[in-house]
């Protein structure tokens, strides 16, 4: 897990063109507002649906597999971006962002598999620790590198990352460290029969869809109306490194620190503080409210997001744990596509109505998830050791 850590660290570091693409299209390639914007949405629709469709694949051909695959694909597509006719990245960029997703599904399911129950949620904070250091240094590097060179080289960097983590990971995840993948038994149940049995996964999956939504206003309307209240982009770009700065410091602690706490009540109480920081807002228009805003967003984001990746893993049957991943990768992007375009035109037609709902949906979904918690789980909260005893691959693939 440290050396998978290690290796996407340095994945993130380097993944940092999305951060520019915006500028990337409608600079260098002349595009106008209008199609940037279609292209990005496509990108981020691709997206999505990797996230929703990569557990499938790896449920059936090896999670492992997959991810090298998508790594693979995703590295080759990005790196021959400034190479690229513009009308060709209409179809390039939303397969490698496809391809991006599908690997962020394997990943997580690759985790899951390697990982004894009792240490999931502390493998899971690794690897965001990691994912959130890299992206701590990236844009930095990033701006440097597209103002001082070029952004073709961003893109090539990209590339050359996902190309390298697909052979990092090849390396430290031996071919037969995770079971080898059989086709799922119908009589062992698909899907849907499965997730009916857990309402209570049925419940944080809509909770999460719900909270990404409210979550991923701080990067579309919130700088908007930080600008409306003359507040420049410097103090967003400080709030943003707060929240940056917190995660990397807290996130392996506190996941170490509440280990043995029952998942479901982290999570909705993480959800209910990501609530609590949009409240914050409706104080009136300050620094001082805008810090503490991304401070409780932060807290809220750093108790449900690793607890809830962890609590969909001990939930899954190993049938379809894959598909588990898939389901929560999906949902925990939704803001992605839906966040800008629905805060956007609620901001423009009513800016005063958008901070109370936010606050009133995301202490809706934490409300919600902490009242399933009276239901007896079937993984996770039945207790959660701190060890877990270990299979032969777990013990290779671990320790």
């Amino acid at each position: 897990m440290w050396l998978l850590a290690a290796g996407t660290f340095a994945n993130m570091t380097v993944s940092v063109g999305f951060v520019f693409v915006f500028l990337y299209l409608t600079g260098p390639r002349a595009m106008s507002p209008g199609e940037a914007g279609l292209l990005v949405g496509l990108g981020g629709t691709g997206l999505l649906a990797g996230n929703f469709t990569g557990g499938w694949y790896g449920d059936h051909l090896g999670h492992r597999r997959v991810l090298l695959a998508a790594a693979t694909a995703s590295g080759a597509l990005l790196a021959a971006v400034p190479a690229l006719p513009t009308p060709a990245l209409y179809l390039a960029l939303p397969l490698a962002q496809y391809t991006s997703g599908v690997q962020r599904a394997a990943n997580s399911a690759l985790v899951a598999v390697i990982v004894p129950d009792g240490a999931r949620r502390q493998a899971f904070a690794l690897i965001r620790a990691s994912a959130n250091g890299g992206f701590t240094i990236g844009p930095v590097l990033g701006a440097f590198v597209a103002t001082r060179l070029s952004y073709d080289y961003l893109y090539a960097a990209e590339g050359i990352g996902s190309l390298a983590l697909a052979a990092w990971t090849a390396r430290v995840v031996p071919g037969g460290t995770t079971p080898h993948p059989r086709p799922p038994r119908r009589e062992a149940g698909g899907l849907w029969p499965e997730l009916r049995t857990r309402p209570a996964v049925l419940t944080l999956l809509l909770a999460i869809v719900i909270t990404d939504i409210v979550y991923r206003q701080q990067y579309s309307t919130f700088p908007l109306y930080l600008a409306d209240h003359h507040m420049d982009t410097g103090v967003y770009g400080a709030l943003l490194a707060v929240n940056g700065a917190v995660l990397l410091c807290l996130e392996l602690p506190a996941a170490l620190a509440l280990r043995r706490h029952a998942p479901l009540r982290i999570v909705g109480t993480g959800l209910l503080l990501v609530g609590a920081g949009y409240a914050t807002l409706l104080l009136g228009a300050s620094i001082t409210t805008a810090a503490a805003m991304m401070i409780l967003l932060t807290l809220g984001e750093l108790l449900y997001k690793t607890t809830a990746t962890a609590y969909m893993a001990d939930e899954a049957p190993p049938h379809v744990q894959g598909r588990f991943q898939s389901l929560y990768a999906g949902a925990s992007i939704t803001g992605v596509v839906l966040a800008a375009p629905l805060g956007g035109t609620l901001y423009a037609a009513h800016p005063t109505a958008l901070w109370p709902l936010c606050a009133t949906l995301a202490a809706l979904a934490g409300a919600a998830v902490l009242a399933t918690t009276h239901h007896r789980p079937r993984g996770s909260e039945r207790g959660n050791p701190t060890e877990a005893p270990r299979t032969e691959s777990t013990q290779q693939a671990v320790g």
